[in-house]
Parts: C-alpha cells; sequence; structure tokens
C-alpha cells in the first residue's frame, strides 16, 4: 500500500468522521442525540427527536461528505477516489472524537456510491424507499439496499467498486446486528417514531 493510497484512506477517515447528528441536534438546542432512541449519531435516530428537517440535514451532510472524499481525492488518481470513499464510510461508523461510537454508515455509503456509481445509488433510493414504504423500518430498507448495491455493481460497473461495497456491505450489515435482532423480535421501531 503505497504513501498515496494511504492518505487518500487517512483524510476520506476526517472527512466521514465529523458527526453531522451530533452536530446539528446541539445547534438546534436538542442536547446529545446519543441519549435518545438508538443512541446512534444517523439520521434515523435524528428523526426520533422529532425534527424532519435536522434529519434530512444530518442524512445530506453524512452523504455528501462520502461523495466529496471521493471526487476530492479521485482528481489524483481513480483508486485515491475509492480508498478515500472507503475512509470516510469508516470514519462515520468509527469516528476517533467520539470513542470509535459513530453511526451505521448507510448515508455515507450512499454518499460514496454517488461518487463511485451514482446509477446504482439511483437503484439504492429506489430500494430503500419501497422497502421503507412497504415495511416502515429504515434498518430493513438499508439492509436490503445493502444487499442489492454490490450486485448492482457487478454487473454495472468496475470490479473494483463491486468488491469495495461487498466489504462495505458486509461492514453495514453487521453494524445493524441489534437491529437484525429487533426486526426478528418485532420490536425495531419504526420510520418516524419517536425515541
Amino acid at each position: 500500500m503505497g504513501y498515496g493510497v494511504i492518505l487518500a484512506l487517512l483524510f476520506g477517515y476526517l472527512l466521514g468522521s465529523i458527526p453531522f447528528g451530533l452536530l446539528v441536534t446541539r445547534a438546534a438546542g436538542l442536547g446529545d442525540v446519543r441519549k435518545i432512541g438508538s443512541g446512534n449519531i444517523g439520521a434515523t435516530n435524528v428523526l426520533r427527536t422529532g425534527n424532519k428537517g435536522l434529519a434530512a440535514a444530518t442524512l445530506l451532510l453524512d452523504a455528501l461528505k462520502g461523495t466529496a472524499a471521493v471526487l476530492i481525492a479521485a482528481r489524483f488518481g481513480p483508486d485515491f477516489g475509492l480508498w478515500a470513499g472507503f475512509g470516510a464510510f469508516l470514519g462515520h461508523l468509527f469516528p476517533a472524537w467520539l470513542g470509535f461510537k459513530g453511526g451505521k454508515g448507510i448515508a455515507t455509503y450512499l454518499g460514496v456510491l454517488i461518487g463511485l456509481a451514482w446509477q446504482v445509488a439511483l437503484i439504492f433510493a429506489v430500494v430503500w424507499l419501497a422497502v421503507a414504504f412497504l415495511f416502515r423500518y429504515s434498518s430493513l430498507a438499508a439492509l436490503v439496499a445493502a444487499v442489492v448495491v454490490p450486485i448492482a455493481l457487478y454487473f454495472l460497473s468496475t470490479p473494483e467498486i463491486a468488491g469495495l461495497f461487498a466489504v462495505m456491505s458486509l461492514i453495514a450489515i453487521t453494524k445493524h446486528r441489534a437491529n437484525i435482532s429487533r426486526l426478528l423480535a418485532g420490536t425495531e421501531g419504526k420510520i418516524g417514531a419517536k425515541g
């Protein structure tokens, strides 16, 4: 692994580790979002504050940091874009400033996907929205989309990008272990439910 790849990974990590969900809720005077609902810093948990605008802002900012990492690093080479995107995803999941306890990465995952293969990002969005509309579970929608994306990339993109997202999907699914248990038990919170 060359210095350029390490720098791209580190750059992506630093960008990805900005905890926008925590920052926007504190700025709005709603305190620490980690103390409600799932304790997560992502948009779904921010939505549990009852503030849809803040949840939308969190979703957008968490996605944009993934896209920005890819596009900025890719100016120095396509491989750097891949590694920076992976770094942004890891940064969101494991931010050093929050004791390596971050979000579950789906918005940042989507942002990286937009930067690397925007057509498949549209597939992600359609799958997520369809599952969320039918079942009202954000976690289930994310899990189904995370399974579909690497398959779609296998047919529509490069092996490198498909491989990266296969790894990212596995990590994202692992981060949703508790959600999977609650889904199976019928106790998972539905979209829009306050924490």
